[in-house]
C-alpha cells in the first residue's frame, strides 16, 4: 500500500485488470499537494502483492481484502476511487461495506453486466493464439498484455515500450502468464450485477475517457442513472487509462468531489 500526504480525507486508489498502484504515482501526490492523504493499494495478485496459493482474486473477495486493509491502517472511512475491475471493487465496497465508504469515484468502471470487459476477454482468448509461446513461457504475458494496455490510451504516446515494460514485469515466464490467466478467470459478472446501486447513499462521481473501448459507450449513463447522487464527467481524447493521460483532471476532479463530501455533512 502507497501513502502519499497526511491529514484531510482519505481516498483509496484502486487500480484495475493489467495494471498496478503505479497507475496513481501522479493522481496520488496531487491529492497529496490538495491536503489529502491517499493510498494506492496492490490488488492481492497484482503488482507487487502476494500471491498465495488457492487465493480467490475475485471482486468480492479484493472488496473484503480492501475493507480489512482499511481497518488495519485505523481508516475509518475513505473516498474509494476505482478504475476498470478496481471500479467493480469500489462498487462492491460502497454497496456491501457501505460503512467504509463516504464517497465514490468510478474512472471507466466495470459495471452491470459488463463485467469483465473486452480486455479481460482478449486475454483469454489470446491464449490459445499464442498457445505454443505461452506455454513455453518464451515472451511470458507481453503478447496477451501489450495490446491491452496500448488498447487503454488514446494517444500512443502516453504507453510508451518502456512503461508497457514496467506494467509487464509481474507476469514474466510460464508462471506469470499461469497467473495472469488466473485473475482473468477470477473475474465474474455476478460479483457486480448483484448489487443494488440504488441502495448506494454516498456522493459519487463517474469519470468516462471517451476513447474507451473495452465497454458500452452507453454504461456511464447507466450508471449516472442508477446511483442516485451522481455526476458524470466524459474526457474526450482520453481513453481508460485516465490517469495515464489525464492525471492533473482527474486529480481535480477527484478534489472537488472531496469539497462536495465536506459541504454534503456540514
Amino acid at each position: 500500500m502507497e501513502r502519499y500526504g497526511h491529514g484531510g480525507h482519505a481516498v483509496l486508489l484502486i487500480h484495475g485488470f493489467a495494471t498496478s498502484s503505479f497507475l496513481w504515482r501522479a493522481v496520488g501526490p496531487a491529492l497529496s499537494l490538495a491536503g489529502h492523504t491517499a493510498f494506492a493499494a496492490d490488488l492481492l495478485g497484482y503488482g507487487e502483492s502476494d500471491r498465495p496459493l488457492e487465493a480467490d482474486y475475485s471482486i468480492a473477495a479484493q472488496a473484503h481484502y480492501l475493507d480489512r486493509a482499511l481497518a488495519g491502517l485505523r481508516v475509518p472511512r475513505a473516498t474509494v476511487v476505482g478504475l476498470g475491475v478496481g471500479g467493480g471493487v469500489a462498487l462492491r465496497m460502497a454497496v456491501r461495506h457501505a460503512g467504509r465508504v463516504e464517497g465514490l469515484a468510478l474512472v471507466n468502471s466495470v459495471a452491470f453486466d459488463e463485467c469483465p470487459g473486452r480486455d479481460v476477454r482478449s486475454v483469454q482468448l489470446g491464449t490459445a493464439r499464442f498457445a505454443i509461446r505461452v506455454s513455453h513461457g518464451v515472451l511470458g504475458a507481453a503478447p496477451l498484455l501489450r495490446r491491452v494496455l496500448e488498447g487503454s490510451v488514446a494517444n500512443p504516446a502516453a504507453m510508451p515500450a518502456r512503461l508497457v515494460a514496467r506494467y509487464l514485469a509481474p507476469y514474466v515466464g510460464l508462471e506469470g502468464v499461469t497467473h495472469l490467466l488466473e485473475l482473468a478467470r477470477a473475474l465474474r459478472a455476478e460479483d457486480v450485477e448483484e448489487l443494488d446501486l440504488s441502495a448506494l447513499r454516498v456522493p459519487a462521481l463517474i469519470v468516462w475517457g471517451e476513447e474507451e473501448q473495452w465497454l458500452d459507450s452507453g454504461l456511464p449513463e447507466r450508471l449516472q442513472g442508477a446511483i442516485r447522487d451522481s455526476t458524470l464527467v466524459r474526457i474526450p481524447g482520453v481513453g481508460r487509462l485516465v490517469p495515464e493521460e489525464a492525471p492533473a483532471a482527474l486529480a481535480q476532479l477527484l478534489v472537488e468531489l472531496l469539497e462536495h463530501e465536506e459541504r454534503a455533512t456540514t
